[in-house]
């Protein structure tokens, strides 16, 4: 049986080259950044220059960029610091989508028991937030703006660029949840004007436990961390120092190769949508033009998504039905509701998220088992016989 790994949007595998780079500061370079002995050093400077590659690969200033321990802290603090921020100037009222990841969303529900008001923009029927709606919701007490990058369930990206202009003009804060983008999508802070920028290094073959912050030059969040004095006295807590090494090599080997493997990457996703778009009642999830090279989200009628996965688990294949935070739920996903699915279509979601690594062979075996697994499913689904039912009716 062949096994195919297409859920990369949930993790991918830690690059070679990351392993390769990480070894020697788990077993020579162990030293303590803050050490001023030379072992402890030879750890700061390696700190240093993944700082450098990571603001890099962003088009920052490396004195803009602190290391987390993945997208959902960085999420945290820059929302709650920007919200911290905003409330000393008597300005308590947050802006963002209703398909954000849970990072972002139950922050803001938080946010919202301490006093603050939060607008929940409309994604549409596309997945795309319309920058004209994001100007229409701001008003004089609007401390933020935080709008993904790129979705982590139906991959549509946003049009940053536009919505950070608009933010800019009015003097508000903009914040991106960029973890499904970076590595995948060419990013510029400067150009795009955002102000703040999370992402997380096991989305683009670094280790787990590492990610980071933008946060422009000038604006001082309140410390996520108190206690030490790295990170300038943001973020105390040792260094992980094998993983920010491993996240400067991965995001340095990824933009540098970005072109070819979005190339790649985007041909298998179209040749995946292509073969199963011919299974009976089953629709795109999402803007099909703008989206992650490597997203493939669909929804098929009549199946239960949790069976669905079960069974192409089964034939070695590793999918999920959307965000792996919260893949044990068996309610539909807040994202597949917010582009207007019934519930019982939002059920039946596949995503499968391909990268580099995956070849045309995956693809077809992938198009091979689907389409057996489906009509099984149907058969003994009672929804299906309902739906088939409805069409003689309206026939």
């Amino acid at each position: 049986m062949r096994f195919v790994y297409a859920d990369n949007a949930a993790t991918t595998p830690v690059s070679p080259k990351v392993v390769e780079a990480i070894i020697p500061y788990m077993t020579e370079h162990y030293g303590n950044p803050s050490s001023l002995y030379e072992v402890g050093q030879v750890a700061h400077k390696a700190v240093e220059k993944a700082r450098q590659q990571v603001a890099d690969a962003l088009g920052a200033d490396s004195k803009e960029i602190f290391f987390t321990s993945g997208g959902s802290e960085a999420d945290n603090w820059a929302i709650r610091g920007a919200a911290a921020l905003g409330a000393k100037k008597g300005k308590k009222h947050l802006i963002t989508s209703k398909f954000e990841h849970h990072a972002v969303l139950h922050t803001m529900a938080a946010l919202e028991k301490e006093g603050f008001t939060v607008t929940y923009l409309d994604v549409y029927e596309n997945g795309i937030v319309r920058p004209e709606d994001v100007e229409k919701a701001i008003t004089d007490e609007t401390c933020l703006v935080t709008i993904m990058y790129a979705n982590n369930e139906i991959g549509t990206v946003q049009p940053i660029a536009e919505i950070g202009k608009i933010c800019r003009d009015k003097g508000v804060l903009f914040h991106t949840d960029a973890v499904q983008a970076v590595g995948h999508i060419r990013i510029d802070v400067k150009e795009q004007n955002i102000d703040m920028l999370s992402l997380s290094g096991h989305k683009f073959h670094a280790t787990k436990g590492i990610g980071a912050l933008y946060c422009k030059k000038g604006l001082r969040l309140p410390n996520l961390i108190e206690g030490g004095a790295q990170e300038s006295g943001r973020r105390a807590g040792t260094e992980n120092v094998p993983g920010i090494v491993g996240l400067g090599v991965a995001i340095t080997d990824m933009c540098e190769h970005l072109e070819e493997n979005a190339k790649k990457v985007s041909a298998l996703r179209d040749r995946l949508f292509e073969g199963a778009s011919k299974i009976s009642h089953s629709r795109i999830n999402g803007d099909t033009e703008h989206r992650l090279p490597g997203n493939f989200s669909m929804c098929f009628e009549g199946v239960e998504g949790e069976s669905l996965l079960l069974m192409l688990d089964f034939k070695g294949v590793c999918a999920s039905s959307g965000s792996a935070c919260t893949s044990g739920s068996l309610d539909p996903s807040h994202v597949l509701l917010s582009i207007g699915l019934k519930h019982e279509v939002a059920h039946g979601s596949l995503r499968l998220s391909i990268s580099e690594n995956n070849t045309e062979e995956d693809v077809d075996y992938i198009l091979e088992v689907l389409p057996p697994i489906i009509d099984r499913l149907r058969s003994m689904s009672p929804l299906w016989d309902h739906i088939l039912e409805e069409e003689k009716e309206l026939n």
